[in-house]
């Protein structure tokens, strides 16, 4: 266990006076060792928060009480991308160095690799979500598609139906899968029975669709890396809509929908954390602390919303309540 100087611990602490119309928002950031480059977080069962630790091969684990870290290694070449958890409190990590997925024990820590098919060849691993039945589903960036059934331990895998690009991926209240193409441009259904994929092209062409989340009504946010928007699909009204995230030149790079159906981005281009609330279709922006945070992925839980600072070996927490 490793536990950062109090340089205030590692903590930085900012609160945000937000506007009338919104609720009031708190900032802090912990540092985590030094070289780590998290990638993806997610609030672990614990009460502390997974996260993974790209550059140096492994998932770590933070505290977020006394800003303590632990690393666990998942194995020789690792290169851990995304990480999500189950209802058992496992953490599954998408890791494209390995070619596999990797489970990680909530309590015992014990790590099993999953490798893809032999002979399948590199898939550039990036991340998953499960879906209504318990299956594991994954993308990877070469052209992927595939799951894993955690209680057989069956691994399938295959191309996407346009090739290289699925990126982000998430299950609907349902459990229905859609996964985005940043290469491709799309977003797209996977019917978890058949396998069958279904593409859905936003109204702006060569957005660059990069993460992908669902809302209490099943409808589907997407981050839009080259137009810098926020789009949004209803697949009950089988529907489009879009907007501008403000500034000059947003990055609009990760999205996450929280309890209150608030649509949280990442905006590379700002250097800072947007909110954007459905109702109203206002923006609200909550300035990074750190330059050069490059947030590449959000998740939370009620009242916490967490995203990693991969330019900065820091894990950002906004709280809303």
């Amino acid at each position: 266990m490793r536990r950062p100087v109090l340089a205030a611990l590692g903590i930085a602490v900012l609160a945000i006076a937000a506007p009338a119309i919104a609720l009031s928002a708190t900032l802090q950031e912990y540092d985590v060792p030094r070289g780590s480059a998290p990638h993806d977080v997610a609030p672990a069962a614990d009460g502390g928060v997974w996260y993974t630790a790209q550059r140096s091969g492994e998932l770590g684990w933070l505290d977020p009480k006394t800003g303590r870290t632990k690393h666990i290694k998942l194995g020789e070449g690792s290169a851990p991308h995304g990480v999500i958890v189950d209802a058992k409190g496992a953490a599954w990590v998408t890791d494209s160095g390995l070619n596999a997925m990797v489970r990680v024990d909530g309590k015992s820590h014990e790590v099993k690799r999953h490798p893809l098919p032999q002979g399948y060849g590199y898939a550039n691993m990036n991340t998953a979500a499960i879906d209504g039945r318990g299956l594991v589903w994954f993308t990877g960036q070469s052209g992927t598609i595939g799951w894993l059934d955690p209680k057989s331990g069956r691994l399938e895998a295959g191309g996407a139906p346009r090739g290289r690009g699925p990126y982000g991926i998430a299950a609907t209240p349902k459990g229905e899968i859609w996964y985005v193409s940043l290469a491709g441009n799309h977003l797209a259904h996977i019917d978890s029975q058949t396998s069958a994929i279904a593409i859905y092209d936003p109204p702006t062409p060569n957005q660059g669709a990069r993460r992908v989340w669902s809302d209490s009504k099943g409808r589907l946010w997407v981050s839009e890396w080259l137009s810098g928007q926020v789009s949004m699909y209803d697949p009950g009204a089988k529907a489009w809509r879009a907007w501008k995230a403000p500034g000059s030149d947003p990055k609009i790079y990760a999205v996450y929908v929280d309890e209150r159906d608030h649509v949280w981005l990442s905006d590379w281009g700002a250097n800072a954390m947007l909110r954007f609330q459905p109702e109203t279709e206002k923006f609200e922006s909550f300035p990074i602390p750190t330059r050069g945070s490059n947030v590449r992925q959000i998740l939370g839980r009620k009242g916490e919303v967490w995203c990693p600072e991969s330019g900065n070996d820091k894990i950002l927490v906004i709280r809303t309540e």
